[in-house]
């Protein structure tokens, strides 16, 4: 099975230098529908899914491969060797933001920058640092996940989404959730939320944008904040966007500030 075929994978745009993006939990490369057209005359767009998501290959889902986002991890590397992509820019979304972190310490070759929008290092609070979850929230979460898929989707989803003058954006992540295999879902739940991986911050060597939105339930404003002063030489914007998907809620603002990011080098 090729990496092609395994991720999905789409290449669009028209320019040399390549923009990788990648989806967060539940969701799938078309969550990107809004930002990528903003970027395909200046780069090399490439859409992907995650293994177990969207319109990629289940059967190349592995238990023990995906036990933890390293996994995860390796399959960027492995698009952007097949893809011969090297000093681009990585684009993730919650989780995928930290996968692209960890993908660019271990081949600091494939990214020069990294956009990283809503990440979290860590959801469950420790000690002194906030990860906006204690651990027996986490747990019932991902309990209720573990009994009740659909209906955690519909209850989730909206939260996650916020926004709710505009219920369109939380039903079509309700829809994501639900589309999803509930077990390979469930697996990546406890991956995601389970994760720590503040100690990969400092080892980022790739220029990096914070993207953190107002009133975020998943990423508050304080593990935003925490990313930026743990990742070396980073810019930080809050966004006026809230809830937790300004790709899908607020993609002007969004492009906006990945542009004056790229383009200047400033947050």
């Amino acid at each position: 099975m090729s990496v092609i075929q395994r991720n999905n994978i789409k290449v669009l745009g028209s320019g040399e230098k390549a923009m990788v993006f990648g989806h967060g939990f539940g969701c799938d490369q078309n969550m990107w529908r809004f930002i990528w057209p903003a970027f395909a005359e200046e780069y090399r767009i490439v859409l992907f899914d995650h293994v177990g998501c969207g319109g990629s290959d289940l059967k190349a889902y592995d238990a023990g491969k995906y036990s933890s986002l390293e996994g995860y991890a390796e399959d960027i590397i492995e698009i952007c060797r097949a893809l011969s992509v090297t000093h681009g820019v990585f684009v993730g979304h919650s989780v995928s933001a930290m996968i692209g972190a960890m993908a660019s310490v271990k081949a600091p070759d494939i990214f020069d920058n990294l956009v990283m929008i809503g990440p979290s290092p860590r959801y469950i609070d420790d000690a002194e640092y906030i990860g906006g979850f204690t651990e027996a929230q986490i747990h019932e979460l991902l309990d209720f996940l573990d009994s009740n898929h659909m209906g955690w989707s519909q209850a989730m989803a909206p939260v996650i989404m916020g926004n709710p003058d505009r219920p369109e954006l939380g039903e079509e992540l309700t829809n994501s959730f639900c589309m999803t295999d509930p077990e390979i879902a469930k697996r990546f739940a406890r991956v995601t939320f389970l994760s720590d991986n503040r100690a990969d911050l400092p080892r980022v060597t790739a220029r990096s944008l914070v993207l953190q939105c107002s009133e975020d339930v998943i990423a508050p404003q304080a593990v935003g904040e925490y990313v930026h002063r743990h990742l070396p030489g980073s810019a930080y914007v809050l966004l006026q966007a809230s809830g937790h998907c300004p790709n899908l809620s607020a993609p002007e603002e969004t492009i906006a500030a990945m542009k004056t990011f790229l383009e200047t080098g400033a947050g």
